[in-house]
């Protein structure tokens, strides 16, 4: 048997490391360790509770419009308010927008690259000058530091990287894939562009307030959103659909590969005034039924986590008290249940639910992606799932958006207003790009007493709970065919597909000798 430990995990946001054991060529067990102690929930402690929006968005410089969310809900719920009709529709705008970005971001500047060989970018003899120009920069730092220790980060962020038969073979394919990943810079841009003319700016957005936003719509506003939105929707619907597809062409044995069962969905984008209709609804499927949501039964356990907090414990009644030398540990995640229950959340979990809760326009794309493949609705659980469910929500959300846009009432509040209570507590549930985002607040004396963040990437990335049951990327994971140990780029591809965002060197290692460290992009 050969211990395998990718640290960190490379191309996400923050600091992940996945300890494989690998017998007879495929993965038998496995870890998912965060490495990274922040305590962000520490901080906010004695704060006015309107600090957390603009505090809780600096845990992450990716995902900072999810927490800006979640926060503002959670401040809504706290305070007793509801947002008006302009507020529920530009956070809706803001946030759909983010989801753009934050997709087409995962797919082309953090998968894609498992898959495509970007080395073929030195054999480009096309006419395309953004990519005549990648080709010369790339052979002239190759050239100017050929024989140099550090030749090989030469053309970083694409080198260095797993060595091996592991990329797509086709010259132009990968051509291909090499201009839409520069087209996808400029396309993520245009969704930046879209997330700041309601937001204020990105990132850390200074217009995500209790009650909604705080920019009144203006005609010219809308009008630029709009035009922005149609070249971000044309290149998901021309291009990033058709990408997909061709990476699940030529790795079709991943649909077999990174499976899970265990789906959770808060839902997002408010459909009504009392904020009980989703766009992509709620709903929880436990691998055999789809069961309704209860915010009640979310737990956080710890027996395998650096705090000594209490296991088992209500957001509401959450601790964050670090031991980071624990007997046992092996991560500062905890792992969070449902009902007991380790559970996948993100973009697929919120697909699933949706297909089976009898969303027709998710089921019409699901179905027809599968067509293609000619595969079941059993394909879908797995790791070209996950990149499937994301081109699936941006085609959905880029129709959905122009309506929210043309409801949208000009020159109208942006928001509801508030007074800041005495006591008071709220769950703000959302959902981010990457899945299941709570935030929990404890008001007294009008400040902070406690909250809470339960994120997305605790969810998927967490550990062993109590009873010792595997967290969703452990589980994933098993089973995984890996040819060469020294090169565990199957893993990588598993782990990369549920986006993590917690950031290059491996180390593999056989039994407690080390044999061998490689650094990766």
């Amino acid at each position: 048997m050969a211990k395998v430990l990718l640290d960190p995990i490379t191309r996400i946001e923050g600091h992940l490391s996945i300890e494989i054991d690998v017998q007879n060529g495929r993965v038998v067990d496995a870890k998912s360790k965060g490495d990274m102690f922040r305590g962000f929930e520490m901080i906010l402690k004695g704060r006015n509770p309107v600090d957390a929006n603009q505090i809780t968005q600096r845990i992450c410089g990716v995902c900072p419009v999810s927490h800006g969310i979640a926060s503002s809900k959670c401040l809504d719920a706290a305070f007793g308010i509801v947002p008006n009709k302009n507020g529920r529709l530009l956070r809706n705008l803001v946030f759909s927008a983010n989801y753009l970005q934050s997709h087409i971001l995962h797919f082309y500047h953090l998968a894609a690259l498992d898959y495509v060989d970007i080395t073929a970018i030195l054999k480009y003899n096309g006419s395309d000058k953004k990519l005549l120009a990648l080709r010369d920069w790339a052979k002239n730092e190759l050239e100017v530091k050929k024989g140099r220790q550090d030749a090989i980060t030469a053309v970083a962020p694409f080198l260095p990287r797993y060595e091996g038969d592991f990329y797509i073979k086709d010259l132009d394919l990968n051509i291909a894939a090499i201009a839409h990943y520069v087209q996808a810079l400029d396309m993520r841009m245009k969704a930046h562009q879209m997330v700041a003319l309601f937001g204020g700016r990105v990132p850390h957005l200074i217009g995500l307030v209790p009650g909604g936003v705080t920019q009144v719509p203006t005609r010219s506003a809308i009008r630029q959103y709009r035009k922005l939105l149609k070249q971000v929707e044309e290149f998901v619907n021309e291009v990033y659909i058709n990408d997909v597809i061709a990476v699940a062409k030529a790795y079709s044995d991943y649909f077999k590969i990174g499976r899970y069962t265990n789906f959770l969905s808060y839902g997002v984008f408010e459909e009504n005034p009392e904020q009980t209709e989703f766009f992509f609804k709620r709903g929880v499927f436990d691998g055999k039924k789809l069961q309704e949501f209860d915010s009640s039964k979310i737990r956080e356990q710890v027996r395998f986590a650096r705090y000594n907090s209490g296991s088992n414990l209500h957001p509401y009644q959450g601790q964050t008290n670090p031991d980071p030398y624990k007997a046992g540990a092996y991560t500062w995640l905890k792992a969070p249940r449902y009902d007991g229950m380790p559970m996948e959340v993100g973009p697929l979990a919120r697909v699933v639910v949706n297909y089976l809760g009898g969303n027709a326009d998710v089921k019409k794309e699901v179905d027809a992606l599968l067509k293609v493949f000619n595969a079941d609705i059993d394909a879908v659980f797995s790791t070209l799932g996950r990149h499937a469910a994301r081109a699936i929500e941006c085609k959905l959300l880029c129709q959905r958006m122009y309506e929210w846009l043309d409801d949208l009432e000009v020159g109208e509040m942006p928001r509801s207003t508030y007074e800041i209570p005495d006591k008071g507590q709220g769950e703000g549930l959302t959902e981010a790009p990457r899945g299941a985002l709570g935030h929990w607040i404890v008001v007294e004396d009008k400040k902070i007493a406690n909250y809470q963040c339960v994120v997305p990437t605790t969810w998927f990335c967490g550990p062993r709970g109590d009873d010792g049951k595997l967290g969703p990327v452990e589980q994933a994971l098993l089973g995984t065919p890996i040819a060469d140990p020294r090169n565990p780029i199957e893993a990588a591809r598993v782990v990369r597909s549920f986006d993590p965002c917690i950031a290059c060197a491996v180390h593999v290692v056989e039994g407690d000798k080390e044999i061998g460290t490689f650094k990766i992009c």
